[in-house]
């Protein structure tokens, strides 16, 4: 790769620093598509040591954390309750189209890459996917409860919960959750 494709490669994903998501970080401040990610890659690198993922390729994960949202650079951040089948194909046409004009072997590695995490067949697919659901509701209750729509009250409970059935560790993250999730509700009735 030269420094030229190097740098063009980081102009176009440089725009998930600005890119924003639903949640805030904190008020005034909404959470942006390179915060997630970065912390989803931080995750992925936390649970290298988990005797149950001490099998997987958790580079392979990292890389995934790394490199999902890529796409949202073209197409911005649409709320998983508002996306559409025309969001997905819009925002995953243009991160193919992106990636197509990569030079070899950086090309293959990330289209690889898409192919598995798209099928979420391997278990480093299905970890990343886990981690990518359990990264967003963790953002989510870490928001200020005045900034959630009334769907998003059912929603933080019910969402990943699919993705992290694979795993005993990843179903345990998500009851710890869930548990913050409930006294966040809970204590917000109460005010």
């Amino acid at each position: 790769m030269t420094p030229t494709q190097l740098l063009a490669i980081l102009a176009q994903a440089g725009r998930l620093k600005t890119n924003t998501r639903h949640c805030y970080t904190e008020p005034g401040r909404k959470e942006s598509v390179a915060d997630h990610s970065w912390r989803l890659a931080l995750m992925a690198m936390l649970l290298r040591n988990e005797p149950e993922f001490a099998p997987l390729d958790m580079d392979r994960v990292i890389r995934m954390c790394l490199i999902h949202d890529l796409g949202e650079s073209f197409t911005g951040d649409v709320p998983t309750f508002e996306k559409t089948g025309d969001h997905e194909q819009a925002e995953r046409q243009a991160y193919r189209d992106w990636v197509d004009s990569f030079p070899s072997p950086d090309r293959e590695e990330w289209l690889q890459l898409l192919r598995e995490m798209k099928a979420l067949e391997t278990p480093e697919a299905k970890l990343y996917k886990a981690l990518d659901n359990m990264e967003a509701v963790i953002a989510h209750d870490e928001s200020d409860i005045s900034t959630w729509l009334p769907l998003e009250y059912d929603l933080q409970l019910t969402y990943g919960r699919e993705n992290v059935a694979f795993s005993p560790y990843m179903r345990q993250l998500k009851e710890e959750i869930d548990k913050w999730t409930r006294e966040k509700i809970r204590s917000s009735r109460e005010d």
